[in-house]
């Protein structure tokens, strides 16, 4: 019985079963944590949500700030690009069926007994695990009811950027939808930075990595596994956090970690290696 964890798939259904061909994965057996975004930009978003959906109870997941747009361009919230691939999931025939079981996902795991949590982009340092729990709870009841089009309608912005007890209704939810799918940076006194999106050594001051300040869930021994930013390329977090994004839908990699022996496997994007491998023009 094994626990694997793999950063964003983003459409790249091939990659994802190349890592779980490797490693001989069981869904009666193992079980899989995905770190959302699970469709856009990549080749087969509807093919990867079928398939996904199909591992059942096998697969713990959260929702990442793509599948949370995808929820938004089908309720006819916000327009379809062409850039995120999504069409032939919008179009299919199983289409109503798919939304509403991503709809009912989670936006935060957490796991007392490996002590892990796993949340999109990590877990912002003004929360510890009773506070994120309780936080990511109201943005999936509101996810999983009727009224969820006007969630989507008003998660989109920027602000409130600092946690508050006080904060209420959807400046509330916003907040945690942020913090849960969309955080990066955030200022020394813990307050999110929605704007910056360069790699850490370029990024201006006084912006610091959420993961570079003092973590509440770090202290109280929980490990944390977010995927969100893939230009970190799985390097320079500090102990107790993993980045698992390491870019596959960009030419990259698809990441996995066994987090029984911490052990590593990459599989390189396979769109890059046919890209590579094909024969030059005269």
């Amino acid at each position: 019985m094994s626990t694997y964890l793999i950063g964003d798939i983003h459409g790249c259904l091939d990659e994802l079963k190349a890592l779980l061909t490797r490693v001989e994965f069981n869904p009666l057996q193992d079980t899989l944590w995905l770190t959302g975004d699970l469709v856009a930009r990549g080749p087969a978003s509807l093919d990867v949500l079928r398939f996904v959906m199909g591992l059942g109870d096998a697969v713990r997941m959260v929702l990442g700030n793509h599948d949370l747009h995808l929820l938004a361009i089908y309720a006819g919230i916000t327009p379809n690009k062409p850039k995120d691939k999504l069409t032939a999931l919008l179009e299919a025939e199983d289409a109503d069926l798919l939304i509403n079981w991503l709809r009912r996902q989670p936006v935060l795991q957490v796991d007392d007994e490996l002590k892990l949590v796993m949340g999109h982009a990590g877990i912002t340092p003004q929360w510890d695990v009773e506070t994120a729990k309780m936080c990511a709870r109201e943005v999936e009841a509101i996810l999983s009811s009727d009224s969820y089009p006007l969630f989507l309608d008003a998660m989109y912005g920027d602000m409130p950027n600092n946690w508050s007890d006080e904060l209420t209704g959807l400046a509330r939810l916003r907040f945690s939808t942020n913090a849960l799918t969309r955080m990066r940076y955030c200022f020394p006194n813990g307050q999110l930075d929605m704007i910056c999106k360069d790699a850490p050594e370029d990024a201006p001051r006084p912006l610091k990595p959420w993961f570079a300040l003092p973590s509440p869930v770090l202290e109280q021994g929980y490990s944390i596994i977010f995927g969100h930013w893939a230009s970190l390329e799985g390097k320079g977090t500090p102990a107790g956090v993993y980045g698992l994004d390491t870019g596959c839908c960009w030419g990259g990699e698809m990441t996995m970690l066994r987090w029984e022996d911490k052990t590593y496997f990459t599989q390189p994007a396979i769109r890059r290696k046919e890209k590579e491998q094909a024969p030059k023009a005269s």
